[in-house]
């Protein structure tokens, strides 16, 4: 079978929405283009009979009831509401917000901002497999806590949290329970009653749905969670959060959660399988190569690979018909390793040549094949030029060496 290049194996990123979906959103732009808060003809009542199945279908997904999911534009927005709102709600209750160090932006840069306003916030270190201490939670917990956020599974390393712990630890305690859900909906199952989440952040385009369309479970009973609304207008979604309902994205919101519900077993099984023949045959022909964070506690569609010897950048440049994701993040004038990698303990040097490797729905075996071979033929390519690697082999102590310059003038 010929293989179509570019091939895309960054689905943590985004992923092409479903032809599936898209048809089923397809008549909402045009011919049932109504708003779903006109109450007063069919156009309107079509389009709000749409939002509350989708709704239905998104709740079902994670085991809640339809009247607990709030629309959003996304995650990044779900994550503010959840984290702004309970605080703002709760402030006389306490000031005090528990998360951990490797969160994605949208939860730490929110719990930044929380800081100026007086919050106090503990950031929870996390071991060398990317989770979080049980016990250094429940040393962090004090009479102010009024919030633990901690997400479900991390979108670089793909490492999943022990969360039915940390929700029967918080509901122990009397705390509120939110997590940032959005790499782990639909590829693992999620179960908010198990977990005792109070509230989850999800996103439509990490699962084969349409971006700028979002969710945030608020639970409704034991306890019932009320939030101060970050958007006010005209008291759409309960109060919540006001706007105008995005229909069509929201209609393949839901058919993407039912696609998934359907589909999820199965194709967590082949990701498995798919991921673990690229790691096998990786391993296999390459040596020096690490794997960063916990296999054990890991999303069944991703692997991230350091490769000794090799410039991160270098690797991408040399794989450039393949979308994979780098270890480090451009900000500003500077390449800086990747702070999730740097949490786990990953030296500087491995931290610049990790990839991220996300499969998806659309994967080939084919694909995964010749993304493989072009890796390691592009590191070994690499590693030729490379003369620490060749006194590596040759049993030198890199760590020992004296690498100053001459003194002489």
């Amino acid at each position: 079978m010929a293989i179509k290049l570019p091939i895309y194996m960054d689905y943590h990123a985004t992923t092409p929405v479903d032809p599936r979906v898209v048809e089923t959103m397809l008549p909402y732009f045009h011919e049932k283009f109504g708003n779903a808060a006109s109450r007063n003809h069919s156009f309107g009542w079509t389009a709000e009979e749409a939002v509350e199945n989708a709704r239905a279908q998104i709740a079902r997904l994670i085991n809640a009831t339809p009247k607990e999911i709030i629309f959003t534009s996304g995650a990044t927005e779900s994550n503010n509401l959840a984290l702004k709102g309970a605080a703002e709600m709760y402030r006389e209750k306490g000031n005090h917000i528990i998360t951990q160090v490797t969160e994605h932006k949208a939860v730490l840069d929110t719990c930044k901002r929380l800081e100026k306003y007086g919050y106090e916030v503990t950031y929870l270190p996390v071991a060398k497999d990317g989770r979080i201490d049980l016990d250094d939670l429940r040393r962090a917990i004090t009479a102010k806590t009024i919030l633990i956020s901690i997400m479900y599974a991390n979108n670089e390393i793909g490492v999943i949290q022990p969360i039915q712990e940390i929700g029967k630890i918080a509901k122990e305690k009397g705390v509120l329970f939110h997590s940032d859900g959005v790499q782990a909906l639909g590829k693992i199952p999620i179960d908010v009653q198990k977990d005792n989440l109070d509230m989850i952040s999800l996103t439509a385009h990490k699962l084969y749905g349409p971006k700028g369309c979002g969710a945030l479970y608020v639970r409704r009973r034991n306890p019932r969670v009320q939030l101060s609304a970050q958007i006010d207008g005209g008291g759409h979604e309960r109060g919540m959060r006001s706007g105008t309902l995005n229909v069509p994205g929201i209609v393949g919101f839901g058919k993407a959660a039912e696609l998934c519900q359907n589909e999820m077993a199965e194709e967590s099984v082949r990701l498995r399988g798919l991921r673990d023949r690229l790691k096998d045959t990786i391993f296999s022909k390459l040596d020096e190569v690490y794997i960063n964070g916990s296999m054990t506690h890991r999303l069944p569609h991703n692997i991230n690979i350091s490769f000794a010897f090799v410039e991160g950048e270098s690797l991408l440049m040399g794989i450039n018909d393949v979308a994979v994701s780098s270890g480090s993040a451009c900000t500003s004038a500077t390449l800086e390793p990747s702070y999730v990698l740097k949490a786990l303990g990953v030296g500087e040097d491995l931290a610049h040549t990790s990839i991220r490797f996300g499969l998806g729905r659309f994967n080939t075996q084919e694909e995964v094949d010749y993304v493989t071979n072009r890796v390691i033929e592009v590191v070994q390519r690499l590693r030729e030029l490379s003369p620490l690697y060749e006194m590596a082999k040759e049993g030198i102590d890199l760590s020992k060496m004296n690498w100053s310059a001459s003194a002489e003038h």
